[in-house]
């Protein structure tokens, strides 16, 4: 019966959920340093967390695991996809977060969240009615 949950397309989805997750993190903790002095802004690089995610990543290999519970590592170290924004300061303490722009940056990641919940559960519906 497990078996009926493993296809591709779900799969996919649940990777591009976790992604929108960590986005989601990396947002928040924006918004929780904006009155940091010299904390520099981070966003993710989608694209390179899902390739990392379904194991795409140019020249290199997938993570090995060795239990269905282990992570798959798309959140450690090189290649995780976080990206810092260096490249600019909007106050004089150093400090580049514009609440503008994340706010925005985090409704449009709470609309792609919700769109996959929301194709995840037509799936399982699509499954419900063939098991009736």
């Amino acid at each position: 019966m497990a078996g009926w949950l493993e296809t591709p397309v779900l799969n996919v989805l649940q990777k591009g959920l976790n992604a929108s997750s960590l986005r989601q993190q990396v947002l928040a903790d924006n918004v929780a340093n904006i009155d940091t002095p010299n904390f520099k802004r981070s966003d993710v690089d989608f694209q390179v967390v899902l390739n990392a995610a379904l194991g795409e990543e140019s020249g290199n290999l997938p993570m090995k695991l060795t239990s269905p519970k282990h992570l798959h590592g798309f959140e450690d170290g090189s290649g995780s996809g976080i990206v810092t924004d260096h490249s600019t300061s909007l106050r004089n303490d150093g400090n580049n977060v514009d609440v503008d722009r994340e706010m925005a940056n985090v409704a449009e990641n709470g609309l792609y969240y919700n769109s996959l919940t929301r194709t995840i559960s037509s799936q399982l519906g699509l499954l419900r009615m063939v098991v009736k």
